[in-house]
């Protein structure tokens, strides 16, 4: 019929089918990367054949690029690597080291050639930002210890892709001169570029940004100009659309309004990359599958085992503990987009062949696909694997709990989550005259906490370990401020299990949870909300106290 030549019909077919897949990915808990590469090859040649508009549709595959890039160089936060250490890069670039060097002996191995071996060992670097911080987001772990060194060294492995961009870029530029010679001009015409954008940021941008932020219309007009301006003349100078939009990003990220655009970005983002992963899902070919399946799985082994255990090596010999390392650990146990649009950059550039495309976008699958179910469910496995992981771990990690530090020390008092609640519960003890010692897993908490003279350690509600590590034998009450009821059910079983003999305090919005909670076995339920207006929860602890001291007389 003529409606299927239509390209607007073509257009509306592709979204409500990606719409469907997408939804049955979602009820799977996989990422849409995984559904909208299905659904390429639902719409392509091996499957409905319905993509036949295939210039407009790489059009906008590559308008979604140069989004993405644009949005990752706009969050690029160096504080966020300052204040995660040396950690973020030592394990960014160790890992990105690790797996090159063996993934390219791996590829070498197999039989693949030098450059295609390379490509491979390369695409199995990176890792996928936009997953990872959407799976510590939905866990509520973006804050933790861990979750601020994973998006440390995946800022890490995101600069790294662009100067490997960058140099594959120069490296397949169609000249008469040497690869060298090419590839020191890219490198001058570049830093050109960076010297007339660092002036533009120092003089012009901020000034037009600030123009353009009464309308926010106006605002995000200006910012996809600018992000494609920019990857039009990273283009043109020879070191990709990608590296240019990432430029762009970078140019304003010192601006007071980036979290305004990113935001508005995120959607726009999201759609245009459909088209990019359905792209190149219609173009696999389905009858090379076959053979790529052996280094598929060898490669896909490698990836979800071997980076989280360099991570687990590196973490370690800085003196984390096992678990923050393995926990960090895993948000490199899969490839990224990054490793698809490489492998299309090499294929662009006639390094590699589409069976290597193929291969990649396979190991892609079968890596982000299981990595999910391992970060979703990290803290399960760990409590399965935790005593194979000792050796992981130096006898002090000092760099998280200093048990030495505290251990002979008596507190009346342990609270778990170092909030706005946690430190009115604190200010209320010690004026009453009792010693508190503080839990948090977000090392801003735990810095502002001890900033004020109180003693503070890094710690997590759900860790098995807890109580081992910190002075729960002589705290006479412990206090949980988190108001998530799984967290604090959790929580309720570590320290049951470890038999403390104290006062069991949890915090509880709802009242069935509340009795949930209380029938579980704890002492005392705070309500925030009702014990701020009544100012009822000091006499509710220095009744817990009471009843703590006349238990304990009992016990003596």
């Amino acid at each position: 019929m003529e409606i299927i030549d239509d390209p607007f019909f073509e257009l509306a077919a592709i979204l409500i089918i990606a719409a469907i897949v997408g939804l049955v990915g979602r009820m799977l808990k996989q990422p849409l990367i995984v559904a909208f590469i299905g659904v390429g090859i639902l719409v392509g040649p091996w499957g409905l054949d319905l993509l036949e508009s295939i210039e407009q549709v790489h059009l906008l595959a590559e308008l979604g690029i140069a989004i993405l890039l644009f949005v990752i160089g706009l969050k690029l936060d160096i504080k966020l690597i300052k204040s995660t250490g040396t950690v973020a890069l030592l394990t960014g670039l160790g890992q990105v080291l690790f797996t090159s060097f063996f993934g390219y002996l791996i590829a070498v191995s197999l039989g693949f050639s030098l450059i295609i071996a390379l490509y491979v060992a390369v695409a199995l670097t990176f890792s996928s930002t936009i997953i990872i911080v959407k799976l510590l987001s939905d866990k509520k772990e973006i804050d933790s210890l861990h979750g601020q060194i994973s998006i440390g060294f995946l800022i890490v492995q995101d600069i790294v892709v662009v100067l490997v961009m960058i140099f594959l870029s120069a490296l397949g530029a169609e000249t008469m001169n040497s690869p060298v010679f090419d590839i020191v001009m890219v490198m001058l015409r570049g830093l050109a570029m960076l010297a007339v954008v660092g002036l533009l940021m120092r003089f012009v941008l901020p000034r037009v940004v600030k123009a353009m932020v009464y309308s926010q219309e106006l605002l995000i007009l200006f910012a996809i100009s600018w992000a494609l301006i920019l990857a039009a003349v990273g283009d043109y100078l020879g070191f990709s659309k990608e590296v240019g939009a990432f430029l762009a990003g970078v140019s304003l990220a010192s601006t007071d309004y980036r979290e305004i655009i990113s935001g508005k970005l995120t959607t726009l983002r999201d759609f245009l990359l459909l088209f990019f992963f359905v792209t190149l899902g219609s173009g696999l070919d389905l009858s090379l599958i076959g053979d790529q399946i052996r280094p598929a799985l060898i490669f896909s082994f490698f990836v979800l085992i071997g980076n989280p255990l360099i991570v687990l090596v590196i973490m370690g010999l800085m003196g984390y503990r096992k678990r923050t390392s393995f926990l960090a650990g895993l948000a490199v146990a899969q490839i990224s987009e990054f490793s698809l649009i490489l492998a299309s950059l090499g294929l662009s550039l006639g390094h590699i062949d589409d069976e290597t495309v193929g291969l990649i976008t396979l190991v892609g699958l079968i890596t982000i696909g299981l990595s999910t179910y391992m970060i979703l469910y990290s803290h399960q496995i760990f409590e399965v694997i935790s005593p194979f992981l000792g050796i992981f771990e130096k006898k002090d990690p000092y760099r998280e709990l200093r048990v030495k530090q505290i251990e002979k020390a008596k507190y009346d008092v342990i609270i778990i989550g170092l909030g706005r609640y946690g430190n009115n519960i604190a200010q209320s003890l010690e004026g009453s005259g009792r010693s508190v010692i503080g839990v948090d897993f977000d090392p801003g908490a735990v810095k502002k906490w001890t900033e004020k003279g109180r003693v503070a350690v890094l710690g997590d509600a759900e860790d098995p370990d807890l109580p081992e590590l910190l002075p729960a034998k002589n705290a006479k009450i412990i206090i949980s401020t988190l108001a998530d009821y799984e967290i604090n059910i959790q929580l309720l079983k570590i320290i049951k299990h470890h038999d403390f003999k104290g006062k069991i305090v949890l915090t509880q919005h709802r009242a069935d949870h509340a009795q949930e909670l209380a029938d579980a076995g704890a002492d005392l339920i705070l309500f925030p909300f009702v014990d701020a207006v009544e100012g009822s929860f000091v006499s509710k602890l220095e009744d817990c106290f009471v009843k703590e001291k006349e238990n304990s007389n009992k016990r003596k």
